[in-house]
């Protein structure tokens, strides 16, 4: 099958080719028709399969009446994060680039009013982050109300996030009758009931079976101390001459730590994560991109939404909690036919993480130990771990300090009452890596 027999316009025909891809993903040769004909659709893939594609290639087409002169937003795509909102901007950019529609991008951390001025100046898609989107409802500065189509791209994350309340805010902004898209890497009971409220008559399509990694990536996993998984890391990325290597952490500080350790191993390094100035993030993924930076250290800020092109090693530093978070983590490699390598360091307290992922998966890992970094069992206190020393109590000068509930920073927490509040981004964990060598593949989306 190739784009041509999917009904897609010439103009969208030659956007594609220009990007040298030939033949549709599974995802995408299974959606796009259904877009077209104007079906909602509950749609799951495995991450990094063309999902973005899936759904900007047919919205584009349904949207281009060839005016280009609506004031109005017709169609509206939410995503969980800014990475990822930029990210389908940049889709729609790209694809777009022989139709007269008009699109912007809006999401917190950056500045409001030249938003609202572009609004204000008409555009037919906006792609935007929940939490900004409702500043600029409640601003008046959009108007919602003529929007054609909804796509909510990675939904579980935005409901693992909480946005759900504020999805419901957004909904009751749209007219009813409008076009539904959902679309994500894992399906969850939790998407199930929204899209039994959200949708009619849906389509449902399912590629993969749920909650899969891509076949593409060769998962390992290294046994080893916490207090070793510096070192481990280091010794992999230089002994293995890798020179581009996205590690995922639990935690900001942690993410900030281990970035300058392994500069002082002389690693270029950076760290990503809700702390940082979008100015800041978007400076470190580019030069992650172009290669200046040798290793990207994030929390999972940055497991949606992060699109690098041939990525060839994603390292879980700290595995995650929430086992689905793996599936999104080691998404980032692998992608677009392209094979990659995903590993994981485990310390002792971690096993049990290990376990509920595999349960995912229904699959084993391999675990492996490196030698001279068998590990002793005793991994002594985390030092990824945010939290002050037990006993410390900050107020009394000691003792015991009750448990409290996590705070989220800034970054990544989210304030609903001001227009330059920063969208929701939770912090995670991350694991360790091997290198091999990769066979080309032929390109497809």
């Amino acid at each position: 099958m190739s784009f041509d027999t999917l009904g897609l316009k010439a103009e969208l025909l030659r956007a594609v080719v220009a990007q040298g891809y030939t033949t549709p993903t599974p995802i995408q040769s299974q959606a796009i028709p259904v877009v077209l004909d104007g079906h909602d659709v509950l749609a799951g893939a495995q991450t990094g399969t063309g999902k973005t594609a899936a759904f900007t290639l047919p919205l584009l087409q349904r949207l281009d009446d060839g005016t280009g002169h609506h004031k109005h937003p017709r169609a509206l795509i939410l995503t969980p994060t800014r990475e990822l909102a930029a990210q389908v901007a940049e889709s729609v950019e790209t694809y777009g680039a022989h139709l007269k529609l008009r699109h912007t991008v809006v999401f917190g951390g950056v500045g409001f009013n030249p938003q609202a001025d572009k609004i204000r100046r008409g555009v037919d898609i906006i792609v935007a982050t929940p939490g900004r989107l409702l500043d600029h409802a409640n601003q008046r500065t959009v108007d919602l109300s003529h929007v054609q189509i909804l796509v909510l791209d990675e939904a579980d994350r935005m409901l693992d996030m909480g946005f759900i309340h504020d999805i419901r805010k957004v909904l009751a902004l749209l007219p009813g009758k409008r076009q539904n898209l959902l679309f994500s890497a894992t399906y969850s009971d939790d998407i199930k009931k929204l899209a039994d409220k959200l949708l009619r008559d849906p389509v449902l399509i399912e590629v993969a079976r749920r909650n899969t990694t891509a076949e593409t990536v060769a998962q390992a996993a290294y046994r080893v101390d916490r207090q070793r998984k510096r070192e481990l890391l280091a010794k992999l990325i230089n002994e293995g001459d890798w020179h581009q290597v996205l590690v995922f952490t639990r935690t900001k500080h942690g993410a900030n730590r281990l970035a300058k350790q392994l500069e002082s191993d002389g690693i270029t390094t950076a760290a990503i994560h809700g702390n940082k100035s979008q100015s800041a993030r978007t400076s470190a993924l580019a030069g992650f991109k172009t290669g200046k930076i040798q290793a990207l250290i994030a929390t999972d800020i940055a497991a949606r939404g992060l699109d690098i092109d041939r990525l060839p090693h994603v390292v879980n530093y700290e595995l995650p909690n929430v086992p689905e978070d793996y599936v999104h983590r080691i998404g980032r490699t692998g992608r677009a036919g392209e094979e990659g390598v995903a590993l994981s360091l485990v310390s002792g307290d971690e096993v049990s993480y290990l376990k509920s992922i595999e349960r995912l998966l229904k699959r084993k890992l391999d675990v492996e130990i490196v030698p001279g970094f068998e590990p002793t069992g005793d991994d002594g206190p985390s030092e990824d771990d945010d939290r002050p020393p037990r006993g410390h109590n900050p107020r009394r000068g000691g003792g015991r300090s009750q448990a409290k509930p996590a705070t989220r920073s800034a970054g990544e927490g989210h304030n609903r009452n001001r227009p330059g509040h920063q969208d929701k981004a939770n912090s995670s964990q991350p694991a360790a890596n091997q290198s091999r060598r990769r066979r080309p593949a032929p390109r497809s989306m």
